[in-house]
């Protein structure tokens, strides 16, 4: 049965413990390549160093490319609600927590891709 993890280290350690992180990092390449934002994320990369590309690209989308961040969202499928109750007035703290937001909808595709 599929339980939400509580952080991203959780999401990641999940992904790790299940084999499914590198279809997690495919998965995660995939929606931004679909929202013309590649990432191109090596499959060799150690968790830390992903969950920091991927809150970097986000944390630069916000800033500077604002309606591609919002049809990223959008690809993903992220919960609008969710996105609506964050605290905008700090950019890094947002895109750690968007990136959380973003990583758990990518993790939800590929844990029941796999499990059903």
């Amino acid at each position: 049965m599929y339980q939400s993890p509580a952080n991203i280290d959780a999401l990641i350690s999940q992904a790790e413990e299940e084999h499914l992180y590198f279809k997690l990092i495919e998965q995660v390449n995939k929606d931004f390549a679909l929202a013309n934002e590649p990432l191109d994320v090596p499959a060799s990369i150690l968790p830390f160093e992903f969950k920091n590309l991927v809150q970097e690209k986000i944390y630069k989308l916000i800033q500077h490319k604002f309606a591609e961040y919002l049809n990223l969202l959008y690809i993903i499928d992220v919960p609008e609600e969710q996105i609506k109750k964050l605290d905008g007035s700090d950019l890094v703290e947002l895109s750690e927590q968007v990136t959380f937001l973003v990583m758990k909808r990518e993790w939800q595709k590929v844990w029941f891709r796999n499990n059903y």
